[in-house]
């Protein structure tokens, strides 16, 4: 035997040999390119992909980014504003730093593009079907434009004189400025949505007959408050918030008085209170919980306080009089429920507003047979938005769940796809989600720290006394450099790490944009490009597989 043959390998390593490059029988498992799904994409509600449109704009591709965000949500400008970014919770950067300002790089690609004027462009094709859309707040509009977007005619009729649903009349301006809304509305109906407002469509069964319509999707909106027994005198003034919010809409805004006292703790309750605030008005905010449980966000109620609304915890609204009202004040019971004490202040107060959640007028739905209505919402397939009767689909905050833009964004675009299975005589399947791309799959060595880009902020005078914006955008630099602590979780972006680790050269490079392929005749096996991946893309699997 040659000295060669005796070396404890179960194969030639003459160079000459067909076999010399061939490694499978070496290996027991073997590295593989996986796309797995970001937390932050599963956890936005409106369905956006944000780490695809962050991969665009953290190369300066502002428009591909754009492009990207509307496939998903025609309202970057105003959810780069409105929204409470439930993706940025769940950005796995959380765990290393702070979380990549997702919400801030949104709302300077939304500003951007009214700024450059990039429009949506009309259907190539029509389908010939024709789609009804009942509201004009988030959850229709998006509906109408992903419908808009698949060839469909779509016709929009809201009740109110502006379109905008509670992005108009339920959120102030100092949050989101009419001009910003405005115009992300025309772009909607510059698709060749047409757009019909000041009109209430008061029986759907003679609506969709007499337009000759194919499918509906409700989304009315919840804009009836809810209310609550006060004893009040004639002489004490009790308005509802939804009623309050609105009538800042009109130009005769509505006469509350120095001393107000708002009834709630909810995200419209603090609306309300730094709305009057601005106004002149001295607010106290009424709340018979917490502050740790009150339903509003807590940068909210932050901001309140820091404007001069002062809040009133663990008390009760008993009774309203003529310039006072009574308040009780609350303890908690070991369960955390508030409970009377029968302990009484009388305080000065002008008008009382009560904040205490909205409701939908379901009337239109009177003639409509088959419909599913349960504690004032209607109740549809959560996957296809479809109710009980047949081409009628619903969403938004008529139906049960989160009320808020996002979600109600989300709706409409689900309900889009759903429509546009059910013209096709086809039923909308939910696609497969990929696996989670979580923390521990990182490897964060290779991330800098970098601190979180916070927004600037409107002095606090102005926003006591004005409606300008109280949070601004992002300038080109810094959004580009947000853009850019992204970390691409679960999905490979070309850092080049696997290729340069690979110890025997079986990582071949497929081209800028491409990603890379494995030649399993080189590999065997070692599993360094899987420990060296950042993001986590490249999974070990058995050799079985």
């Amino acid at each position: 035997m040659t000295e060669k043959n005796n070396l404890p390998f179960a194969i030639t390593l003459d160079v000459g040999s067909s076999l010399a490059n061939h490694t499978g029988s070496w290996r027991t498992s073997k590295p593989v390119y996986v796309n797995r799904l970001p937390p932050c994409n599963a956890k936005c509600p409106a369905g956006e992909k944000c780490q695809a449109w962050l991969f665009k704009a953290e190369s300066g591709d502002y428009e591909g980014a754009f492009r990207r965000i509307v496939e998903d949500n025609p309202f970057p400008a105003c959810m780069g504003r409105v929204c409470y970014h439930t993706c940025e919770t769940a950005c796995n950067r959380g765990q290393l730093d702070q979380s990549v300002g997702i919400n801030s790089v949104e709302r300077f690609l939304g500003d951007n593009a009214l700024e450059n004027g990039w429009k949506f462009e009309a259907p190539a094709k029509e389908s010939g079907k024709r789609v009804l859309v009942v509201g004009a707040g988030p959850a229709g509009l998006s509906a109408a434009y992903h419908l808009r977007r698949m060839g469909h005619t779509v016709h929009v009729v809201e009740g109110s004189d502006a379109a905008g649903g509670m992005m108009r009349y339920g959120i102030p301006k100092y949050r989101l400025p009419r001009e910003v809304l405005d115009a992300e509305i025309a772009r909607i109906a510059d698709m060749g949505v047409k757009i019909e407002c000041g009109r209430e469509v008061k029986n759907l069964a003679e609506e969709m007959q007499s337009g000759k319509y194919d499918a509906v999707f409700l989304a009315v909106g919840a804009h009836e408050a809810r209310r609550t027994y006060i004893p009040a005198g004639d002489a004490s003034r009790v308005m509802d918030a939804v009623s309050v919010l609105k009538g800042m809409e009109s130009e005769d805004k509505p006469m509350l008085g120095r001393r107000v006292v708002v009834y709630g703790g909810g995200n419209t309750a603090m609306d309300v209170a730094r709305t009057v605030r601005r106004m002149g008005a001295e607010p106290l905010v009424v709340y018979r919980r917490t502050r740790e449980v009150a339903p509003a966000h807590d940068s909210e109620i932050t901001e309140a306080i820091e404007e001069g609304v002062t809040m009133k915890w663990l008390s009760t609204v008993k009774e309203a009089g003529e310039g006072e009202i009574k308040i009780e004040k609350m303890v908690l019971d070991e369960n955390g429920k508030p409970q009377s004490t029968g302990e009484f202040e009388t305080i000065a107060a002008d008008s009382l507003v009560l904040a205490l959640g909205q409701q939908t007028d379901l009337s239109l739905l009177e003639h409509v047979e088959g419909l599913r209505i349960e504690k004032d919402e209607v109740v549809v397939d959560p996957v296809t938005m479809a109710t009980g009767v047949d081409g009628v689909f619903a969403g938004g905050d008529m139906v049960p769940g989160d009320k808020n833009v996002t979600v109600a964004i989300g709706h409409g675009k689900r309900a889009a796809f759903a429509i546009n299975a059910y013209l096709k005589g086809e039923v909308y399947q939910e696609p497969a989600r990929a696996p989670l791309a979580t923390f521990d799959r990182l490897h964060t060595w290779y991330y800098a720290d970098a601190p979180k880009t916070m927004r600037p902020m409107l002095d606090l005078v102005r926003r006591q006394t004005t409606f300008d914006e109280v949070q601004h955008g992002l300038t080109s630099e810094n959004a580009l450099f947000e853009a850019r602590r992204c970390m691409s979780c679960g999905n490979c972006f070309e850092c080049d790490n696997c290729y340069g680790v690979c110890p025997d050269n079986a990582v071949v490079k497929l081209g800028a944009g491409m990603k890379f392929k494995f030649n399993y005749d080189y590999c065997k096996g070692c599993g360094i490009c899987a420990n060296e991946c950042p993001c986590g893309a490249i999974d070990m699997v058995s050799e079985d597989i």
